[in-house]
């Protein structure tokens, strides 16, 4: 089976929407999506960013998706020790989170005196059952570190919502710290990550990120990715974002 992830357009977090540029990325992707109108299933975050952003594409399709509560936005505050500001677990400074190295290892990010105290690991095994039980209803059922191919397929299932939950998918799938997805790869508003299972005995399946981030469809109107979830390249560029 294939699970795309799509990260919504660029938001207005105020007001829970998407801005005039969401909008047209939406409608962009939208047009991606009519390339694929064999899809098995929508899956949606109840956030506003992200019902609007699935809202192009399903009209597109003529189709309708299931909101599921755990697709929502990642929610664990975090009181930063070197910034004296909640922040979430996605907008650390490097030279803080670095100097951690128990944040890199698949099991010890979570049992970390901060994250402990802000009930992250908790939250993110909210997000690993949910994962697991719709992935269940497709057919593939979590066992250990693999999945068991109970009813394998070639269905498609798209799910719409945010980066700090998508990472947190991609961390339980393919076995990491979420704190390196969350560090290291940035998904730009419509980005689409596509991952396959890969199933070499029978029964046995594993899912592989087949691309991460793709925002082809904006290029492909000549449209650069909007600068939202993205900071300074270089600290003198004023007009970006520092912090």
């Amino acid at each position: 089976m294939k699970l795309i992830i799509v990260r919504h357009g660029d938001p207005d977090y105020e007001h829970d929407t998407l801005t005039e540029i969401g909008r047209v990325e939406a409608q962009l992707l939208a047009e991606r999506f009519r390339q694929h109108p064999d899809i098995a299933a929508f899956y949606v975050s109840p956030l506003g960013r992200a019902q609007d952003t699935a809202a192009y594409t399903l009209h597109a399709l003529r189709r309708e998706a299931e909101t599921l509560p755990w697709l929502r936005e990642f929610h664990a505050p975090i009181l930063h020790p070197d910034t004296d500001d909640f922040r979430v677990p996605w907008d650390w400074l490097p030279d803080y989170w670095t100097r951690e190295p128990a944040f890199y290892d698949r099991a010890q990010w979570a049992q970390t005196d901060i994250m402990q105290q802000y009930g992250v690991g908790d939250e993110a095994q909210r997000v690993y059952q949910g994962l697991d039980a719709l992935l269940a209803r497709h057919g593939y059922v979590r066992d250990g570190m693999i999945y068991r191919a109970v009813q394998p397929s070639t269905d498609t299932i798209v799910l719409f919502c945010h980066f700090g939950v998508e990472c947190v998918m991609l961390a339980h799938l393919i076995g990491v710290s979420p704190m390196v997805l969350w560090q290291g790869f940035c998904a730009a508003p419509t980005a689409v990550t596509v991952l396959s299972t890969e199933e070499r005995r029978a029964g046995v399946a594993a899912f592989r990120v087949n691309t991460f981030g793709d925002t082809g469809h904006l290029y492909a109107a000549g449209r650069e990715p909007s600068f939202s979830a993205r900071f300074c390249e270089m600290y003198a560029n004023d007009a970006e974002r520092h912090d």
